[in-house]
């Protein structure tokens, strides 16, 4: 199956599939969240381990965490199109 044959026909069913937009947002939040929950995680292990270092990795933290939640808008923009 073609991603153009699944695009026409979601197009042709378009009423009877539209609540299927919240479900798919909210699976394709899931793997964001894991995602923010390990970079967290692991950037306050590294703080407790080395706490000279906080600065450079609360500055990598956070770009983790927002390159993880660039994943959560596609999915959203994503439910939106299809």
């Amino acid at each position: 199956m073609s991603l153009s044959y699944v695009a026409a026909e979601l197009a042709q069913n378009a009423d009877k599939v539209k609540g299927y937009g919240a479900v798919g947002y909210g699976l394709a939040a899931i793997g964001p969240g894991i995602g923010v929950g390990i970079v967290v995680g692991k950037a306050i292990e590294g703080m407790s381990r080395q706490p000279e270092l906080m600065g450079t990795i609360r500055t990598n933290m956070f770009l983790g965490i927002a390159f993880t939640e660039a994943l959560a808008l596609i999915g959203l923009v994503a439910g939106f199109i299809f």
